[in-house]
């Protein structure tokens, strides 16, 4: 995926000026052009298969589970909100 060998493509990003101006101060501070810290933050999104998981909140995945088997349904969940919140 990518490198030089690889073809490349070139982009237009429509940014706001001052996080244009903050990426270019971290491009001179690293080292790197603009290009290249686009490129590893690109690298960096989950697959398409793995969206679902990398979305979730660390304490949401470290929660998944937990009350299977507890015999709480989904309406118990329900019902406990809305008698919370409304």
């Amino acid at each position: 995926m990518g490198g030089k060998d690889a073809m490349e493509k070139a982009i237009t990003l429509h940014l706001d000026p001052d996080l244009v101006q903050r990426a270019e101060a971290f491009s001179k501070r690293t080292g790197k052009s603009l290009s290249q810290v686009v490129s590893e933050f690109l690298r960096r999104l989950p697959e398409p298969s793995s969206e679902a998981a990398a979305t979730s909140a660390p304490i949401t995945k470290s929660l998944r589970g937990v009350l299977r088997g507890s015999g709480v349904s989904e309406d118990d969940f329900r019902r406990h909100l809305e008698e919370k919140y409304l």
